[in-house]
């Protein structure tokens, strides 16, 4: 892992970036749930995390505390060997117990002492008494079961909390180091990826990932994108189609033009989302990191009375042992990274985890018909032309402006056009009103198509087309200098997978769907009717839809679901933003607060699925977690409860909370399974 990458992501045990300011966050009090300050310097807690590491620091001290584990782990075993095998070797026994518990308390003695040279105690100190007390009592060998056991969880911890590193890394083996550029001569040379430029010209062979973002020029292949998408189908491309880094070349050769390189390109956004997700906190963390500053003096001031009133080493050992709250701390942030890792193998890009958390809680969802219930591929099925307008003159026209526009309805023109070869004109002055219409100059005529309103602003004459032929289509005007030539209907297909999304939604208690669209009310009305929408509203502009989800928002709260392009507004009114389709398009992944890296509608509802179980795993943990350690606590202040046994439970407390939140991780599998049964039918 690059130093960069560590430098912008170093996550303790509650699973956030102390580097990140939280706008939820109290900038006068950045602790970690620990109890940590992370703004100091040389801050390592005892959840093993060293805050301020860099490179592979990290690394190297988590495999550091495996190997003073291993060693004091063997010379502790070493003592009780002795003593059962060989009993007149006890002071053997004595040295190797006490050499282990030294080795094995070292790292966690040593932390403590850093915080109390800075003036702060915190959980470290918790645990050092403890091995302390215990070393006093010459109890060697109960000091280093407690140390092994504490060291043995700190390791399952760092290992736990380092989810966004280790997806990161799983990221950047997708990208190849090396690319082959191609020079202006056509010849082929080997060049570091990082030195690619936009507009370079790279030749990708079968079996290799694509380095950078780009567009094919000549060739065709399957290419896998699983890897973004989370779709375990490949997809066919051929010149002119756009493929990303990270993504796997499968059957041909390919010439790509770089469009996109480093941490512009879509997989660089979804590094990004990851880190930004895993440095986000949930408001239980922030509760615990509040509160945490309070816990250690409070712990400390009841271990005193128990002693004072007790006189017993042990329990008071026990109890310190017991209270480090290991068990609570980690059951949010190993219940989040074991969701995040399940969303983004399924082309689910959470931004923030409070979004994770909010979509347990949707009650309405906004959908935008076109490209999202729908498969925003429109046709043209109707034209329309006014007495005298030939549908050739009515088509050329329309076509002849609308082919600098990339809106749905334009494409569908110029494909029918393109059909029925016809010549176009030159067009000048290109104009496009964002939900309204397209305009330019041709042959000296000021050519218009859009909307029946937009056309009535602009002073032309628009007779009302007739409603049984336009029943169930979109309609679009076209118009030359003050005349209107007539009217253009287009048809888009209900996706297969809609009716099964709001079925399945409505199950996950979701009281209300609604739908906004521009098109027109009778199509609008098709629509909802077969879906069963519970209410729509039709002729949207995008400051329309952002007026009709905030009404909604006055009940419930709702999720947005647009396509991120047109519907940016809408999704950023929305209490979640659900961009469908996001990849390769930077203004979805911005604008939302989740990217579907698919039009897969399923993955909705499987987000919603997802949030609500990684809700109760993470109240399970909660639970579990704080019934060990007061649980253990009140048996330890009765006397019940020996040290060694304090460490055995704190260590398998803390693998319950992993073991439970890693049920998160397979969520969805279905999905996947269910897409490669399809595709091998589709091939049968």
């Amino acid at each position: 892992m690059s130093e960069n990458m560590h430098n912008h992501h170093d996550g303790c045990c509650c699973g956030h970036d102390h580097h990140e300011h939280d706008h939820h966050h109290d900038h006068h009090h950045d602790q970690c749930c620990c109890g940590h300050d992370h703004g100091k310097e040389d801050s390592t807690c005892i959840c093993g995390h060293d805050h301020k590491a860099e490179g592979g620091v990290g690394h190297d001290r988590s495999m550091g505390r495996v190997c003073f584990a291993l060693i004091g782990g063997i010379l502790t075993a070493n003592s009780f060997i002795l003593d059962a095998l060989l009993p007149e070797q006890e002071f053997a026994a004595n040295m190797s117990a006490l050499l282990g518990a030294f080795i094995l308390a070292l790292p966690i003695i040593i932390t403590a002492v850093k915080d109390l040279v800075r003036g702060k105690v915190y959980m470290n100190e918790l645990v050092a008494l403890a091995i302390l007390a215990a070393l006093v009592k010459a109890d060697f060998q109960t000091a280093g079961i407690i140390a092994f056991f504490l060291l043995v969880t700190i390791i399952i911890e760092t290992r736990t909390a380092s989810g966004a590193q280790r997806s990161i890394e799983e990221l950047i083996k997708l990208t190849p180091n090396t690319a082959n550029l191609i020079d202006d001569n056509g010849n082929e040379r080997e060049v570091a990826a990082q030195e690619l430029h936009v507009g370079d010209r790279i030749r990708i062979r079968p079996g290799e990932n694509f380095p950078v973002d780009g567009r094919i020029v000549t060739g065709e292949s399957t290419v896998n994108q699983a890897s973004i998408t989370g779709e375990s189908v490949p997809v066919e491309k051929v010149a002119g189609d756009d493929v990303f880094a990270g993504t796997q070349n499968l059957t041909g050769a390919v010439e790509v033009t770089v469009t996109k390189v480093g941490g512009d390109t879509t997989l660089g956004k979804v590094k990004e989302m990851i880190m930004q997700a895993e440095a986000s906190r949930t408001p239980v963390v922030r509760i615990i990191d509040r509160y945490a500053g309070y816990y250690t003096p409070t712990v400390l001031m009841i271990a005193w009375i128990t002693w004072w009133f007790s006189r017993d080493m042990n329990s008071v050992i026990a109890f310190l042992v017991i209270a480090c709250p290991c068990a609570v701390v980690l059951a949010t942030p190993t219940a989040v990274v074991a969701a995040v890792a399940a969303a983004a193998r399924l082309g689910i890009f959470i931004k923030n985890i409070s979004h994770l958390e909010l979509a347990s809680r949707i009650s309405a969802f906004v959908f935008d018909k076109t490209g999202t219930l729908t498969d925003g591929l429109l046709s043209v099925v109707k034209l329309q032309g006014a007495e005298g307008v030939s549908p050739a003159e009515l088509l050329g026209c329309a076509a002849s402006v609308e082919r600098f526009s990339n809106h749905p309805t334009a494409l569908a023109i110029m494909k029918l056009a393109q059909e029925a070869e016809l010549e176009l004109d030159e067009v000048t002055g290109f104009a496009e009103v964002h939900g309204r219409g397209v305009s330019g100059t041709a042959n000296g005529s000021i050519c218009r198509v859009g909307r029946a309103n937009w056309m009535r602003e602009a002073g032309l004459n628009v007779p009302e087309s007739d409603p049984q032929e336009a029943a169930g289509m979109s309609v679009v005007y076209v118009s030359k200098d003050d005349k209107v030539l007539g009217w253009i209907g287009f048809r888009d297909k209900i996706r297969k997978e809609s009716q099964v999304l709001l079925s399945d939604l409505r199950r996950l208690g979701v009281r209300y769907c609604a739908m906004v669209t521009g098109d027109r009310q009778s199509v609008a009305e098709e629509v909802a009717g077969q879906l069963n929408i519970d209410e729509f509203k039709s002729g949207c502009l995008p400051e329309t839809k952002v007026e009709f989800v905030e009404n909604v928002k006055r009940d419930h709260t709702v999720a947005v679901v647009g396509d991120g392009v047109n519907d940016a507004p809408a999704l950023a009114a929305g209490d979640l933003g659900i961009a469908m389709g996001a990849i390769g398009s930077d203004i979805a992944i911005n604008s939302a607060s989740v990217a579907l890296m698919t039009n897969d509608l399923r993955r909705i509802a499987m987000l919603i699925f997802l949030s609500k179980k990684s809700q109760v795993i993470i109240n399970q943990n909660l639970i579990f977690g704080m019934l060990f350690v007061f649980g253990g606590m009140i048996l330890s202040i009765v006397g019940l409860m020996t040290p060694i046994w304090a460490a055995v439970i704190h260590a398998g407390s803390t693998l319950v909370i992993v073991f439970n939140s890693a049920r998160l991780v397979r969520t969805g599998e279905e999905l996947t399974l269910n897409e490669k049964t399809d595709s091998e039918k589709q091939l049968s």
